[in-house]
């Protein structure tokens, strides 16, 4: 792993493709915020950002600040983390190849195939968040709200929020522009210890994981089978 490194963004290819799994990185510069209805919002229904996302704030963030509005257009931050990214597979490709992404942080990581599919293709990393229980780290690193777009459309959570951003993080690079993947390491690691494990369980406990006999079955998650 190296030292920390500290980015500017909007980001270059050259900054994301010189980053490899296990880099602690900070951000600076302006962030953007999205979960399901953004995507919903701007891939299906065709709408717009009101921004250059590409050369202003082109690293995604999965998730949505604790945020309130004192007053009209002006609102405030205590504390932002990141929610699941395995979600929001589908439309990575087409929101990255449209808007420029060159990073997107969530939380835990995103399967391996989309790193060698996706990132790789379009020179762009996914940096996951430190464990739980500092949203209120990260929301220090949020300097304040450049705008929050689609409030109405979609709500306050799930609005797209553009954060002013400094000494943002840590995060840890999952997915690098290479395919490879940090999770997909201790995947597994840990998978080599499973039918060891399942084995001593009683069948009626296998039942309620979906299982039966097969510990090697395929789980489907959302609508994307895994093996």
């Amino acid at each position: 792993m190296s030292d920390d490194i500290r980015l500017k963004t909007p980001l270059s290819e050259s900054d994301a493709r010189n980053l490899a799994i296990g880099d602690f990185v900070y951000l600076d510069g302006q962030i953007h915020t999205g979960r399901a209805l953004v995507y919903e919002h701007t891939l299906n229904n065709g709408a717009v950002p009101p921004i250059d996302i590409a050369n202003s704030c082109n690293v995604q963030m999965h998730g949505a600040p604790a945020g309130v509005e004192d007053a009209p257009g002006e609102y405030r931050v205590s504390s932002i983390q990141a929610t699941a990214s395995f979600r929001y597979w589908r439309y990575v490709g087409d929101y990255m190849e449209r808007f420029g992404i060159r990073a997107i942080i969530g939380k835990a990581g995103m399967d391996q195939s989309l790193y060698e599919d996706v990132f790789a293709k379009h020179g762009a990393v996914f940096l996951t968040t430190v464990g739980y229980g500092i949203a209120a780290k990260y929301g220090r690193g949020v300097t304040g709200v450049e705008a929050v777009y689609w409030q109405e459309e979609l709500g306050l959570p799930e609005a797209m929020w553009v954060l002013n951003v400094r000494n943002f993080g840590p995060f840890i690079v999952d997915g690098d522009c290479t395919g490879a993947s940090l999770a997909a390491r201790g995947v597994a690691q840990v998978n080599e210890k499973f039918r060891e494990a399942y084995a001593k369980l009683p069948q009626h406990i296998l039942k309620r994981f979906g299982e039966v006999d097969d510990t090697l079955a395929e789980e489907v998650i959302a609508d994307k089978k895994v093996p």
